[in-house]
């Protein structure tokens, strides 16, 4: 039996990550946002700094989670920032970059309703 992808995912898809960074449709970005709508070049602050403020265009998406890639290793997020995005029934998932770009392709085959935020990778 052969199996065939029927359909592209609607909305973004990231197609490659290199030295220069994500490669969506929309251009090569070192560091993006990306909504099941729309993706955008992001300037991320430092990691223990992130707050709810850089993470607004998401979470005005009302996602079922965020993936947060946090760079080339795996690192936690502010715990206030976590507790805030429950309180408002938004989980957040960090993983290395990479991980998040591929789980991101994963999870919009399915049809789920999430968003990114994907730190620069080296």
């Amino acid at each position: 039996m052969k199996l065939e992808r029927t359909r592209d995912p609607a909305g973004p898809i990231i197609k490659g990550i290199g030295p220069a960074g994500f490669r969506t449709d929309d251009g090569i970005f070192p560091a993006l946002m990306m909504t099941v709508d729309s993706v955008a070049a992001w300037s991320p602050p430092p990691l223990a700094a992130l707050t709810a403020d850089d993470l607004a265009p998401l979470v005005a998406a009302r996602p079922e989670f965020i993936l947060l890639g946090t760079g080339d290793d795996l690192s936690r997020p502010p715990r206030a920032l976590v507790t805030w995005l429950e309180e408002r029934g938004i989980g957040i998932e960090p993983m290395d970059s990479r991980a998040a770009a591929r789980t991101w392709g994963v999870l919009r085959g399915e049809g789920r309703q999430i968003a990114a935020a994907l730190y620069p990778i080296a």
